[in-house]
């Protein structure tokens, strides 16, 4: 059984101090992921403020801590002595890499999952950071992550952005649209075509376009239910879907 001393180690002023050296480190890899984020939200990319924020973060975390390597467990073991804990960390990285990636969901241009999956990577992070002894860097890990999933969203919202909707259009038979009338169409209600995602396919002599409208600016683009109703009364249109092209 662990006696009083061996459990004050692990929040003795030495170990506090590097504690509190990791979470500036943290806080500022959080800021920076932040900002990098914000710049692929505003453009309507799948991976948004939270998830390169965690990422970011998480990374951080474990590079600094094996800076410390002194202060782990307390500082009362040796790293060297028995297993090597780096490659057990390598090893819980890598299979929760594998993890996250089953969450991840691609339909079309639709990405979901990608901030789930960053989250489930920075639990891992925190896991290995309590398996360190490092439990104050753990808690402030845990904090940061909960307020960058749920206070980033409301930042996002305030923050200039652009909207990006996944069209996919399908036509009648002998139609024949033109990728210049589309983009035209698009401008007029405040949109344009991204570059490079036209793709068209047809189908027992009907045409499928698909592509991702960006907007123009935050307030600049049709709401997505004035798009569907308008897309309904439009001559040659058979069908179409609307969704928006982020997580």
């Amino acid at each position: 059984m662990p006696s009083r001393s061996l459990l004050a180690a692990f929040w003795s002023g030495e170990v506090v101090a590097t504690n509190l050296l990791v979470f500036f480190s943290l806080f500022g890899a959080l800021l920076l992921g932040l900002i990098v984020g914000y710049e692929r939200a505003y453009h309507g990319r799948a991976a948004g403020m939270r998830t390169y924020g965690l990422v970011c973060m998480a990374s951080a975390a474990l590079t600094v801590i094996a800076g410390y390597s002194g202060d782990w467990y307390g500082g009362q073991v040796a790293v060297s002595a028995g297993a090597d804990p780096t490659r057990v960390i390598q090893g819980i990285v890598t299979g929760i890499g594998f993890l996250g990636a089953g969450v991840i969901m691609k339909e079309g241009f639709n990405i979901s999952g990608l901030t789930t999956a960053a989250s489930i990577w920075a639990a891992s992070v925190i896991g290995v950071l309590v398996g360190v002894g490092f439990y104050l860097s753990a808690m402030l890990l845990a904090l940061l992550s909960a307020v960058c999933m749920i206070g980033v969203p409301k930042l996002s919202s305030r923050l200039p952005s652009r909207q990006a909707i996944a069209i996919v259009l399908r036509f009648k038979e002998g139609a024949s649209p033109t990728e210049e009338r589309l983009r035209d169409a698009a401008i007029k209600r405040g949109y344009e075509i991204a570059g490079g995602s036209i793709s068209i396919s047809a189908h027992h002599g009907k045409l499928e376009w698909h592509f991702v409208a960006v907007a123009f600016g935050k307030n600049s683009g049709a709401p997505i239910s004035e798009l569907a109703r308008e897309l309904s009364e439009v001559e040659g249109v058979e069908g179409f879907n609307l969704s928006h092209a982020r997580n």
